[in-house]
């Protein structure tokens, strides 16, 4: 019974907005891991810039991201999303306005969060971060499956567990995760595949830089020209869990110089030139109310289950940075980026409807 009634909710709300949207022909998603609510709507803490503890040189990193107010703070951090998204696209999750974007998970950490955003299903069976193979089926793998998307869909993300968490030998779309080997014959990535393999790995075996996995997943964009592509950063979480509140904050700023990229990347291509939508979100949030659990995250740090999303391209009114009452989820995710290219996600697995307030 609740999976009928999750699904009748998602068709009569998707009814009558689909009818009046216009129907994107391409997707791309971003997400940013751990990256908390409160530096995206606020900018540079103020207790975490000054402390020497979390950083090197907080002289430097003051002169670089902080301000009077928030609202220069988060422009100095993020500039294309403060310059451009919120102007021309939405951004939710300011909790300080009333905006509040939850995890339905339980657990609130990556494979969970990973698996709510492109299932659509919180669901409680996945409850590690362990690479096992999605049970679930993906949004990604879902459209692939559809005639018009097949052979366009690709994921290029730092964190290897992507391989597990879009089930990639069911799901028959590329996954580049992690170190992962380049099978593409062009010239560029025999270079990207040699340089991400000489490169040095500051985080371990399975992250793959941020920079080299953004340059392989633009290139792929360039080369391949899929419909719907997904890039998933992880260095933002890794600098928050090892204590580098400076190192956390440069590589904020780097992906939002990325996005800025990608963005003018998309408009400079007839395929993509206003004809595609852009999403950026987490996976989950950290800590706050105790200040040094800003490096932390899981059910038992308080606030780790409160994430954020934005959102700019076709069938995304320019309505800004949300300051109404709402509660959105999560889950609602994996619905929209079917719902913005025209489709309903209908999985074996219970979906969450659609996210309502970003559809024109």
């Amino acid at each position: 019974m609740k999976r009928i009634f999750v699904a009748c909710c998602m068709l009569m709300g998707m009814s009558s907005s689909m009818a009046q949207t216009k129907k994107a022909a391409n997707v791309v998603v971003v997400t940013l891991d751990g990256f908390r609510w409160q530096e995206m709507f606020g900018g540079a803490d103020e207790q975490l810039i000054n402390d020497p503890s979390y950083s090197f040189d907080t002289a430097a990193l003051k002169k670089k991201y902080w301000a009077a107010t928030p609202q220069e703070r988060r422009a100095k951090l993020l500039p294309f999303v403060w310059n451009t998204i919120a102007k021309q696209g939405q951004l939710h999750g300011n909790r300080t306005l009333g905006s509040n974007v939850n995890v339905k998970n339980r657990y609130w950490f990556s494979y969970p969060g990973y698996n709510e955003i492109f299932s659509g299903y919180p669901d409680t069976l996945v409850n590690s971060n362990d690479p096992t193979p999605n049970a679930n089926v993906t949004v990604l793998e879902f459209l692939n499956n559809q005639p018009a998307f097949k052979g366009k869909v690709a994921a290029f993300t730092s964190w290897d567990c992507f391989d597990g968490i879009f089930n990639e030998k069911r799901a028959g779309f590329p996954v580049s995760a992690g170190f992962d080997s380049l099978k593409m014959k062009q010239p560029a990535f025999r270079l990207l595949n040699e340089m991400q393999f000489l490169s040095p790995q500051p985080l371990g075996e399975g992250v793959r830089p941020d920079h080299l996995t953004y340059t392989i997943g633009k290139e792929y964009l360039r080369q391949y020209a899929p419909r719907v592509l997904y890039i998933g950063f992880d260095e933002t979480d890794d600098y928050a869990h090892g204590g580098r509140y400076d190192f956390y904050l440069n590589t904020a700023h780097a992906t939002d110089k990325w996005l800025a990229d990608l963005w003018n990347t998309l408009q400079s291509i007839p395929q993509y030139r206003n004809n595609t939508t852009l999403l950026v979100t987490t996976d989950h949030g950290r800590g706050d109310i105790v200040k040094k659990d800003w490096r932390s995250h899981g059910s038992e740090i308080e606030g780790s289950d409160q994430i954020w999303f934005a959102a700019i391209g076709v069938g995304i009114k320019a309505e800004g940075e949300s300051n109404k009452s709402e509660q959105l989820y999560q889950a609602q995710i994996a619905s929209t980026i079917a719902a913005l290219l025209g489709l309903r996600f209908t999985p074996p697995q219970p979906v969450a409807a659609h996210l309502p307030v970003i559809m024109k």
